[in-house]
């Protein structure tokens, strides 16, 4: 399938150069229509009936299945959460907590994970360690970092795959290896990572990686997952506790919690949501492979890249070309990104600030076009040479 016939599956790409990827993406025709069609189904056969109990239970395996597929793992290993930050809270919270155990993190965090964390601290007394991975962009050795801030009584690493503020890629395998060296788990923020590397979870051993739909897989906002391995899942409790996650015999006793990573799943849900990300999972093997998508993104992020070293007036925070589809860069001159990033939506383009550190972030998917980026360069230069 050529990618113009492709992005016509997209209705919001009809209208605007869309960079905010790594935002939200934007959800394809076939999705939103099996979205409504599933909502329509339950409606018409009860929404608490036993033939939509059945089919909700039917739609979560086969959600389970596709995602398991896509992170090559085994599908009990999947909880279906909400977003992101639903999974790292499993996975922070679910860990049992004593004073003086040491949770280690990186300096390019989310906000959200680094508030949870912060709460974490206050309330069982534990020590937080942030290391300095921003400052290995360019140079240096992100796993050594992580290696030489690795405490006797470290218990936890947290990490993003792909670094949402500056685009770095770190090398997942090499940094659990680390930790699992001296005893230590990892949890990764798989928002920016799912949906644009190829991925064997299996393989890189880690401990929990939470992901979401609404990104790189362009799926309904409000539905994501975390992978649990089988060796986390024992001393791995559940935060929220539900019927979902739990078994009972036939008087309603509870006898305990589900197996697999089920377990940290709780209550009712929208389950219409899970057809539409099976959906869109779906049209992105209409276009290619995982491996096919991923080089195309680098190809056009690279393309991106090049064009904006041609101006003077711009820095890419990166040195040499985007390892994925986000290219952060800053304007050396006197314009506040805030304006710029107004002004190119007034053109129909869409960018975002990133505060820390203090830059404007452009997100290219294997959706982008080569127009779509000269469009992006020609009006950042347009509005640098108006100043």
């Amino acid at each position: 399938m050529t990618k113009d016939n492709h992005r016509q599956k997209f209705p919001a790409l009809a209208n605007k150069a869309y960079f905010n990827y790594g935002g939200q993406g934007p959800l394809p025709e076939p999705a939103l229509e099996a979205i409504y069609e599933a909502y329509k189904r339950v409606q018409l056969g009860g929404p608490f009936s036993g033939e939509v109990g059945a089919w909700v239970v039917q739609e979560a395996m086969l959600t389970r299945r596709a995602i398991a597929s896509e992170l090559a793992v085994p599908a009990e290993t999947i909880a279906l959460t909400e977003d992101v930050t639903v999974g790292c809270n499993i996975a922070l919270w679910g860990i049992d907590w004593q004073a003086g155990d040491r949770l280690l993190l990186s300096d390019c965090e989310h906000p959200g994970i680094v508030a949870s964390v912060m709460e974490l601290q206050r309330r069982f007394n534990i020590e937080v360690e942030v290391c300095p991975l921003a400052a290995t962009l360019n140079q240096g050795d992100p796993v050594q970092v992580i290696a030489d801030s690795l405490q006797p009584n470290t218990r936890l690493l947290v990490i993003s795959h792909i670094l949402w503020n500056t685009g770095q890629v770190l090398p997942l395998t090499e940094i659990v290896n680390v930790c699992h060296q001296v005893g230590v788990k990892v949890l990764v923020d798989a928002a920016q990572s799912v949906g644009v590397l190829p991925l064997n979870l299996i393989e890189s051993e880690v401990d929990f990686y939470a992901f979401t739909g609404h990104k790189w897989w362009c799926g309904p906002e409000g539905l994501g997952g975390l992978y649990v391995s089988a060796s986390a899942l024992a001393d791995l409790h559940p935060v929220f506790i539900g019927w979902r996650g739990i078994v009972t015999d036939s008087s309603a006793k509870v006898l305990g919690p589900k197996p697999g990573a089920q377990r940290y799943e709780i209550a009712t849900s929208a389950y219409p949501l899970y057809s539409g990300l099976r959906s869109a999972i779906a049209l992105q093997h209409q276009w290619g492979t995982i491996l096919e998508r991923y080089a195309e993104i680098c190809r056009l992020s690279k393309y991106l890249w090049e064009r904006l070293s041609e101006i003077s007036d711009v820095e890419c925070l990166r040195k040499s070309p985007p390892e994925a589809g986000l290219v952060s860069f800053r304007l050396i001159g006197g314009m506040p990104h805030k304006e710029l990033v107004g002004l190119l939506e007034k053109q129909g383009i869409m960018v975002r600030t990133i505060l820390n550190p203090d830059c404007v972030r452009a997100c290219v998917h294997y959706l982008t076009t080569e127009a779509e980026i000269n469009k992006l360069v020609e009006e950042i230069f347009s509005q640098i040479q108006k100043r």
